[in-house]
């Protein structure tokens, strides 16, 4: 009986960055999904409409994506934003408010009252807080509860579809974080911290170039899916059991398969549903991480009937706004071919932590429920030429206070279980480009683990 080097389950972007660089230094990998290659990112291409269903697109923030795209070969069909989408607007008071992205726009910005900005100027001032913080407190303590309003509770709802009083700063902001620990100080430590970052090979996630792909972003795990060949099937693993210092994975249409390891890189529920009978203890902690429900609505116009000249990437909503959308991405500004000349595609989000109900309501309710927000906020003046609604029933991990511990649970599992590997947006980053970077430094660990086992 065939004895595979590494069992890889789940052919999302962990999964496929994983099985690719095993194989790619000559294991022996099997990487199994019941669904095609890609996971959450998927792309549609409709109409002359390009509409991205899960990620819009990465940050350019370490050499680990930068590589793999150049091993690949698409380095070529990469496409970054265009100039025009440097603006990231707040919605406040029911306009539209361009983010102050540098200290003299901040001061002049009507986005904050003058109470704010000195609030925050006092900040160097400010003590170190205690341990096991919400990001929310993290912020108003060193911030101020205006700048959590209108700066870092729609960043939340935008990146994680959040609530910064759920999120843990250490586990989802770690490099917040860090700064305080170390410098006792935000600005302190962008400061005497900017040689230690010179050094470093990955880029400050602000500083970071946002990139995707002509073909969209599913591009990235087709490629990886064509150069993995069949070293993918498409199945579903019904157990993993260990067997002396082998595993045993049962699929539903293969015959049992035998691997000196094994990576479970899927979302946190089925993991904890394959581990729950190798530990108990970790597979309850896992069934802990929440996916918050979302929906994507993309929008397509006439460019002639979008009053607002959508010159910027997009814009996000705050809470305090009581607004019925996350945010929106001005699709067809921020990268090139998103939309036929003279329409304009519009990428809004709907529920999240927020407003998980929402997500509950039938295609055309969502498209009418998004439409009548864009005619107040963008001055959309006609109805959709084209539409497209994806709704993720369990979208993005929230890193949660008590994530911390959940994640040292699962180290000691896998300690205590030599050769299996977790591998998932629900640890360490959830952003592509987090996934890839994880993905390879889990592939440092498979090898050295094989190096020094054996096959009884």
């Amino acid at each position: 009986m065939k004895v595979w080097d590494t069992v890889v389950v789940g052919a999302g972007i962990s999964g496929l960055s994983l099985a690719y660089r095993l194989k790619r230094s000559g294991l022996e990998v099997m990487c199994i999904d019941p669904q095609p290659p890609g996971g959450v990112i998927q792309t549609l291409n409709e109409s002359g409409f390009l509409v991205e269903r899960g990620p819009n697109s990465t940050m350019e923030s370490c050499r680990e994506l930068t590589q793999l795209v150049e091993d690949l070969g698409i380095e070529s069909d990469r496409i970054y934003p265009s100039q025009n989408a440097k603006n990231r607007f707040i919605v406040k008071n029911e306009k539209l408010v361009a983010l102050p992205m540098s200290p003299l726009a901040f001061l002049s910005s009507s986005l904050f009252s003058l109470s704010a900005k000195l609030r925050i100027m006092v900040e160097p001032f400010k003590a170190r807080g205690p341990g096991g913080e919400s990001l929310g407190d993290f912020v108003t303590r060193r911030l101020g509860s205006e700048f959590l309003d209108y700066a870092i509770n729609p960043f939340v709802a935008g990146v994680y579809a959040g609530h910064p009083n759920h999120l843990s700063v250490e586990a989802g902001f770690p490099r917040l974080h860090g700064l305080e620990r170390e410098y006792g100080s935000l600005f302190v430590g962008a400061i005497r911290g900017a040689r230690a970052r010179r050094k470093s090979t990955d880029v400050a996630k602000d500083r970071a170039r946002l990139v995707s792909f002509r073909q969209g972003m599913s591009h990235l795990p087709k490629a990886l899916a064509t150069a993995l060949g069949e070293s993918i099937v498409e199945d579903r693993v019904s157990s993993v059991a260990v067997a002396g210092d082998t595993f045993l994975v049962n699929t539903v249409g293969l015959d049992e398969l035998k691997a000196r390891s094994v990576a479970l890189c899927i979302p946190a529920q089925a993991c904890a549903t394959l581990l729950h009978r190798l530990d108990v203890t970790a597979s309850r902690s896992l069934k802990e991480i929440h996916y918050p429900p979302v929906t994507s609505v993309a929008l397509g116009f006439k460019q002639s009937d979008v009053t607002h000249p959508l010159n910027g990437f997009g814009f996000l909503v705050p809470e305090v706004e009581q607004r019925l959308i996350l945010g929106c991405i001005f699709s067809s500004n921020l990268f090139a071919g998103r939309a036929p000349d003279g329409h304009v595609l519009l990428t809004s989000f709907v529920g999240g932590v927020r407003q998980p109900a929402l997500t509950g309501k039938t295609e055309s309710e969502m498209v009418g429920l998004v439409l009548s927000e864009l005619r107040s906020l963008l001055g959309v003046r006609s109805s959709p030429v084209f539409h497209s609604v994806t709704s993720w029933k369990a979208a993005i991990p929230q890193y949660d206070l008590g994530h911390m511990e959940r994640m040292k649970l699962l180290a000691e599992t896998e300690e205590a279980i030599p050769g299996l590997f977790f591998r998932s947006n629900y640890k360490d980053g959830i952003s592509v480009a987090d996934c890839v970077k994880a993905a390879h430094v889990t592939s440092e660990r498979v090898h050295e683990y094989l190096k020094h086992s054996s096959i009884s």
